[in-house]
Order: C-alpha cells, then structure tokens, then sequence
C-alpha cells in the first residue's frame, strides 16, 4: 500500500515513539489523525510540525480506557476522513514488583496497552469496510506497537510484559480473521530511549544483552512501520527492532 495520500490514524501519538512514527508518516505523505492522552503541549509541537510537512492532521485528547469516549473520537474520524491505517501505540509502562500489583493496577495497564487497542481496531474495521470500496485487497493495514518484553520478560514488569504479549497474540489472531481485507502486523521495539532514573551501570548491563550494542532509535522503529504498510503480502507477524535482543 502507498502511505502517500492516505489517513492513518496514530493512537499516543504525542509519546516518544509515536511521535516520531506520526513525523515519519506525514514525511511519506499521509495524514494523520493523532490522538492523545493530555499532553497538550507535545501535541500542539507536533500540529505545527505536520503544517510544515503540508499534510491534513486532526489531533483528539481522549481516555481511551472509556468506550464511549472511543465511540466520540471515532465520530470526529468519520467527519474528517476515511482512514485505512491504524497504527496501536498507545501505551503505559511501569515497573511493578509482584507485591506491589493490585487489581486497580492490572486492569489500568490492560485497559491502555490491550483492550484500548481492541476496541479502537473494531471501530476502525467497522468504519473500513462501510467507507471503502475496492477490489484491490487489502482495503487497510493494523499496525500494534508491542515490546520485545513479551518474548524476553525482564523481573518486576510481569504486568506490563503480559499485556504486550496478550496485544503479540491478538495481532496474529487477527490477522487470520481480517483477511484478505486487512493485514496485521506487530512492530517489537528493545530499547529505544531510556527512562530518568537508569543509572550508567544500568544502562551498560542492559546494552550487555544486545547483539547490536546500542540502543536504537524511533526512526529505526518508524521504518519497520513503514515497511509493513508498503508490503502487502506480510501479515500476522512480528518484527523485532530490538538489535537482537530476542535472539
């Protein structure tokens, strides 16, 4: 599929890695329906930088833990598009020690890392396949952000890495259900930035563990994406951005 002229629609799209695949996309030539938590200041950047690139945007705050908050988000699409590319980024991660987990915790990191992700996609199937008529097959692409955690699950994220692998099986689940109308493929990032607290110690441990020995970047991530849409024949796979990190 051409990514030129067409619509995708970019969920935590004001993340650090979202963010760059939304640039990434808009360089390619599509427009992009952006939507995001609270970060009004990061969206208000990205707006300004997708005007430069002269492609359409539409940038929506939402709570995606809350269907009917997804039912308004997708009326707000259906007036500015019809999209056929999903891009499931939106996501929340924390360390949480098994004695730490509570039922509020397990069903907030499911809620935006896997069912969030679900009901977006049967919004976006729906809206698909009654605003596009084609011969041409597929009519849209699913693309999941997953993690390389859901194959190789460091200590204390047992709750996080379990909501990625749940998104890991859905991707390949659907990808038999959709077809040949959509495919879906998963991109698995290793490390791509790292969070405040890492100490330089940390960071050299968890560089130990990668083939490629360094971390990489979102661009690198972006390209996977990119990759996935451009290519027609590959769905229900995962492709890992990890420097070899899952080997």
């Amino acid at each position: 599929m051409e990514i030129k002229g067409k619509t995708v629609i970019i969920t935590g799209a004001t993340g650090k890695l979202a963010s760059q695949i939304v640039l990434s996309m808009a360089k390619a030539g599509a427009n992009c329906i952006c939507i995001y938590n609270s970060n009004t200041e990061k969206a208000k950047k990205l707006q300004t930088s997708l005007k430069k690139l002269k492609v359409k945007s539409l940038f929506i705050s939402a709570d995606l833990t809350a269907e009917e908050t997804i039912e308004k988000v997708f009326a707000e699409i259906k007036k500015f598009s019809k999209p056929q590319i999903l891009i499931n980024a939106a996501s929340i991660f924390e360390k949480k020690p098994i004695e730490n987990v509570t039922f509020e915790y397990i069903r907030q990191t499911f809620d935006i890392n896997f069912a969030a992700s679900m009901i977006i996609t049967q919004k976006f199937v729906k809206l698909v396949r009654k605003k596009i008529k084609s011969k041409q097959k597929p009519l849209a692409k699913i693309i999941n952000i997953t993690d390389i955690t859901a194959l190789r699950p460091p200590a204390g994220f047992s709750i996080y890495c379990a909501s990625k692998a749940a998104l890991v099986s859905a991707t390949k689940s659907l990808a038999k259900e959709l077809a040949p109308d959509f495919t879906a493929n998963a991109v698995s990032p290793g490390i791509v930035s790292w969070p405040k607290s890492i100490s330089a110690e940390q960071k050299k441990k968890m560089l130990s563990l990668v083939p490629a020995g360094r971390a990489g970047s979102p661009d690198e991530v972006a390209d996977a994406v990119k990759f996935l849409i451009e290519n027609d024949y590959i769905t229900g796979q995962v492709i890992d951005v990890d420097g070899g990190r899952g080997l």
